[in-house]
């Protein structure tokens, strides 16, 4: 849920965090008010201290044992670890069975176990019981319990519930819910408006950039996300979310920079030093980026992107010319949960690019089998013949593929088949497969085709510019 970033700015929090940090630091106890315990355990989650914040919430629950928010805490943190039964227990703990917390509470659990269904109905309920007056305030809580586990279409559904709301809260959790569900623009426009009342809030500035960012707009994104650093130097969202956006303009060199100094402010997570290594692969500093993602590998929270740390080790291996350790490093996958047919695709590849042409099309037989031949695999075959070079086999492998796999629903190969035409002379065949592509998947062609193009050219235009302009740089 989010946090009250101005109530702990404000003196009167500050003096009642001082007290207690002065307290636990002398090891005597200061008797607080459950629920100022409970902000002080919400803080330092907000600041990224979870264990600050559970002995917050321990010792309010020995001098609270039956108190609402403290069990609440206690309950998501079990759900956190996967432990329902013990989050059932705190639920249980609870004195006052009548407090929506303690409904929500259940909802939650129900939530947590993927039981959407029984979730709403016990929610909507609930919601029966509820005050006529205080139903906006249920919606906007539903909603967000919704948000907070990524049950998008359940948080917008409730959220369109609530007509007259125009709060700030109501506007950040419909921001939040439009971007769940891929209303991008939408979601922009929310934070946009909050951003007027609220110039100085770092959450709003990062909530922005992300929008932006899913929206393509990745100078947005990244004007955004510096005035969250601007506010805080060391806000870790800001920091991901500009690296992010200058690794999508191929800006390396400054995304390292920012994949640097994110990795300097969460240290135990594997995110920073794997996308700065990928940054270096992509200028060519294989060397430098090894020890990055050997260091990935060993981080607490490194088990859920081993097969993307591994994926890179075996591209910087093998651009180091080192083909042996790049095939072990990709074999490591084998035993991790992932995508094992393209991981059998990374390796035809990694032997392609050495010219082990029996080998590499022996492994992409086998991808194709793990996969069931399914034709995102297909297609990443014929990119990584296309990457090799061979740019025939390719075309010829993309005219089968367009015929058996081009349908209403799935037309990803367009841009890929313009881009074999571009190479291969074949002019018609070129701009047939370009109109298409920019119609049909602009950001696809954007990433294979925009270098034919100017840098700031709408992929709308594509095709109309290269009607007029191919003759310059090809013979019809």
């Amino acid at each position: 849920m989010p946090f009250d970033e101005e109530y702990f700015a404000s003196d009167e929090f500050q003096e009642l965090l001082n007290s207690y940090e002065t307290s636990e630091a002398s090891g005597d106890t200061m008797f607080l008010d459950a629920d100022d315990l409970v902000d002080i355990a919400d803080y330092y989650n907000m600041q990224g201290s979870p264990e600050h914040a559970l002995t917050a919430v321990k010792q309010g629950l020995e001098l609270y044992p039956d108190h609402v928010l403290l069990n609440v805490f206690m309950a998501r943190r079990a759900l956190e670890e996967e432990d329902v039964e013990q989050a059932e227990q705190y639920a249980d703990n609870i004195g006052d069975k009548d407090a929506p917390d303690y409904h929500y509470l259940r909802a939650e659990i129900l939530i947590a176990q993927n039981r959407i269904d029984e979730a709403d109905r016990y929610l909507r309920d609930y919601g029966m019981t509820v005050e006529a007056d205080e139903y906006g305030d249920f919606v906007k809580d539903v909603a967000n319990l919704y948000v907070d586990y990524d049950v998008s279409d359940k948080a917008y559904e409730w959220m369109l519930r609530s007509t007259s709301d125009n709060s700030d809260d109501f506007k950040e959790l419909m921001g939040r819910a439009l971007f769940g569900v891929g209303k991008y623009k939408d979601s922009q426009r929310m934070f946009n408006e909050l951003l007027d009342n609220h110039p100085f809030s770092k959450q709003y500035w990062t909530a922005l950039a992300t929008a932006q960012y899913m929206d393509e707009d990745y100078n947005g994104s990244i004007t955004s996300s510096e005035y969250a650093i601007a506010i805080d130097p060391n806000d870790p969202d800001g920091l991901l979310t500009k690296a992010n956006g200058l690794m999508k303009l191929g800006n390396y060199e400054q995304a390292a920079e920012y994949f640097h100094r994110y990795s300097q402010t969460c240290p135990d997570d594997a995110m920073g030093p794997l996308h700065e290594a990928a940054c270096m692969v992509n200028m060519g500093k294989n060397a430098e980026a090894v020890p990055l993602l050997e260091k990935a590998v060993g981080l607490p929270n490194s088990n859920d992107v081993l097969p993307q740390i591994y994926q890179e080790l075996a591209f910087a291996y093998n651009a180091m010319g080192e083909l042996d350790r790049a095939l072990e490093a990709i074999d490591k996958t084998k035993k991790l949960e992932c995508d094992h047919a393209e991981m059998l695709v990374i390796r035809g590849h990694l032997l392609l690019t050495h010219g082990l042409i029996d080998e590499a099309e022996d492994t992409f037989r086998k991808a194709m089998k793990e996969s069931h031949a399914n034709p995102h695999i297909i297609l990443r075959i014929i990119i990584s013949l296309y990457d090799n070079r061979y740019v025939k086999a390719a075309y010829m492998m993309l005219k089968k593929f367009m015929t058996d796999f081009i349908g209403d629903t799935f037309y990803a190969g367009y841009a890929y088949m313009a881009l074999c035409c571009w190479d291969l002379n074949y002019n018609r065949e070129f701009l047939d497969n370009l109109e298409k592509a920019a119609r049909l998947d602009p950001s696809e062609t954007r990433i294979v085709l925009g270098f034919l193009f100017p840098e700031d050219m709408p992929v709308s235009e594509y095709y109309h510019f290269m009607t007029e302009h191919i003759n310059d740089n090809k013979q019809a």
